[in-house]
């Protein structure tokens, strides 16, 4: 679990809701209407018939906001779970990341290097640019940006957080 300043925590929470037009709508509209803050959104059916979502907030707070968040969602009608994987136990949390760096001599070299010791994968190459493919938590992906910036990042396109519970159990569960 996350420690934020004045007493607030970060919080991943994943919600099963029923794939129908207006749900994603509804959760983000319950944050905004709240000012809650969301950090980061993912949404994709997860079952076989596409009926079910599977939407992964990362928000932050202190535990009473996030209590009241848990128990807004739990009440939507398209909802069928909640959880905090925060609390409920380990987890895994990873994001994908599109990043392009621009470079020539040897730049292109400390780029190639950098992105072999950090795990990212050359998805294109030009003679003045790479686009690099990158997983991991978001703490190594603003690492790796960051040394990115001053050899010539030039465009990033990020996924929000995904998670899920480390074990045998399901949301389900």
């Amino acid at each position: 679990m996350s420690d934020l300043k004045g007493g607030q925590r970060a919080a991943t929470i994943a919600v099963l809701v029923e794939s129908e037009a207006g749900v994603l709508a509804r959760v983000i509209g319950l944050f905004s209407g709240r000012g809650y803050n969301i950090d980061s959104l993912t949404v994709a059916p997860v079952d076989e018939t596409g009926r079910i979502s599977r939407i992964t907030v990362v928000t932050s707070g202190t535990d009473m906001v996030i209590e009241q968040i848990k128990a807004q969602l739990d009440r939507l009608v398209p909802v069928h779970k909640v959880s905090d994987l925060t609390i409920e136990g380990p987890h895994l949390t990873r994001e994908l990341a599109l990043i392009k760096v621009a470079g020539r001599g040897d730049n292109r070299m400390e780029v190639l290097r950098l992105a072999d010791a950090f795990r990212a994968r050359v998805v294109d190459a030009t003679t003045e640019s790479f686009v690099l493919e990158m997983t991991g938590n978001g703490d190594k992906i603003d690492a790796f940006l960051a040394l990115m910036r001053p050899i010539g990042l030039v465009e990033v396109s990020r996924t929000g957080a995904v998670a899920i519970a480390r074990g045998p159990r399901g949301i389900l569960d």
